[in-house]
């Protein structure tokens, strides 16, 4: 236990957690406080308590994947809450699990990550989103959404707030009859098929993925818009070569996250020479609160190799390069805690399938992710984005009035 003691009583002030050793004893750290969960652990072996002590994120993601570390009181989700609510971002909170030393090898290790060749990027993309989409199936909205949901009421169920958040964006998009659309990263095609629902456009939606191209596909013919929807595999900057000024509007949905910090430029510039003289791009992206940051090693090795979350500062100053105009900004802050609430409750109930799916160790690891991205949306320093811009100061009316009569109009 001592080699546990110094990190979890600098860390567990408010909330109780009981950890027992792999002997039988076991130390309680922290009290109950009201709002706070109380959790209990059991380490099966000396090698997982050890594993924390080393590297605190990535050790514990490996010791529970692995069966080392077991929580007997609570679950994953309250145990990552209750360790994010006592270092909450908002409060000036910081794990400190690292030293100076080891956050600047995290900052480059996350830079040389994310490098994203074109090659790379495939490769990426195909490790998250090429596992099959029987399991995205279920945990997600029936639109099969990936991505924040906007929630204008608690209330809501998933499938009412995606649809939500689809309405809010095609608002933002400022959308007319005959207009071209262009949606980079468009998963399984569910906005780009809105999106010609909506209004009379043409739209194409771009993926590295090959299961989500076909999936996409098969959708648009479903949904009978097969003859302006159009799906492809291509790469952002090989389209943009392709086919310079092809579109009036961009739009682009938690893809940007996988750009990679070194690529932010040419991303921009991509999307500027894509775009019309007039055109418009709506931006949606989780981001972080504060200044630059490193990606962590839980999530470069086993979720999102090559991803890195922007800061806000570092996204507006690649825009600013190619001259394109931010012309409204939104700060979700807690949208997306909403719904990854409502992802981790559907692994749950879908855990049978999902182990006779993948295994036990991938349950483990999912629900690991899930739990640890609702703590950073609820405490830590993650919040989403949605960024407007435009080629041309013309290009939108001069005030925010069209959004509210549009978004009625989408949503009703």
């Amino acid at each position: 236990m001592s080699i546990l003691r110094p990190f979890l009583s600098r860390v567990i002030r408010h909330g109780q957690l009981t950890v027992v050793a792999p002997d039988g004893s076991q130390e309680i750290f922290g009290a109950p406080a009201p709002g706070f969960p109380d959790v209990t652990l059991h380490f099966a072996t000396r090698r997982g308590m050890r594993r924390i002590v080393l590297d605190p994120r990535l050790g514990a993601a490996e010791s529970f994947m692995d069966g080392d570390m077991r929580i007997v009181e609570g679950d994953i989700m309250q145990l990552i809450a209750l360790i994010r609510m006592n270092t909450a971002w908002d409060r000036g909170g910081k794990l400190d699990d690292k030293t100076v030393v080891g956050e600047w090898i995290d900052w480059v290790k996350t830079r040389l990550n994310s490098i994203n060749r074109r090659r790379q990027s495939r490769a990426n993309v195909a490790h998250h989103y090429d596992i099959g989409n029987d399991l995205y199936r279920l945990f997600l909205d029936t639109d099969m959404q990936y991505s924040c949901a906007y929630w204008p009421r608690p209330d809501m169920t998933l499938e009412e707030a995606q649809e939500a958040k689809k309405a809010h964006i095609a608002a933002k998009l400022a959308l007319a009859p005959g207009q071209r659309v262009l949606d980079i990263g468009c998963g399984w095609g569910g906005m780009a098929i809105t999106l010609a629902k909506l209004e009379q456009v043409e739209v194409l939606g771009i993926t590295l993925s090959e299961e989500q191209l076909a999936l996409a596909r098969q959708r648009a013919e479903a949904a009978g818009v097969a003859d302006r929807v159009t799906f492809e595999l291509i790469d952002y900057r090989d389209l943009a070569v392709r086919a310079p000024g092809g579109f009036d509007r961009i739009v682009s949905v938690g893809m940007f996250e996988h750009v990679g910090a070194a690529n932010f430029d040419t991303f921009f510039r991509a999307a500027a020479n894509l775009m019309t003289a007039d055109g418009v791009m709506l931006l949606h992206t989780i981001g972080r609160f504060g200044k630059p940051g490193a990606t962590d090693a839980f999530t470069r090795k086993y979720i999102f190799p090559g991803g890195y979350i922007p800061a806000l500062s570092e996204t507006l100053a690649a825009s600013e390069k190619s001259r394109l105009i931010a012309t409204d900004v939104e700060t979700l802050r807690l949208h997306y805690a909403l719904t990854l609430r409502q992802w981790y409750a559907r692994t749950l109930a879908h855990e049978a399938q999902i182990v006779a799916m993948m295994g036990d160790r991938f349950f483990r690891m999912w629900t690991f992710y899930l739990a640890g991205a609702t703590a950073a949306f609820e405490s830590g320093g993650m919040g989403n984005y949605q960024i407007q811009f435009a080629r041309s100061r013309h290009a939108l009316p001069l005030t925010r009035d069209y959004l509210g009569e549009a978004e009625g109009r989408y949503a009703g």
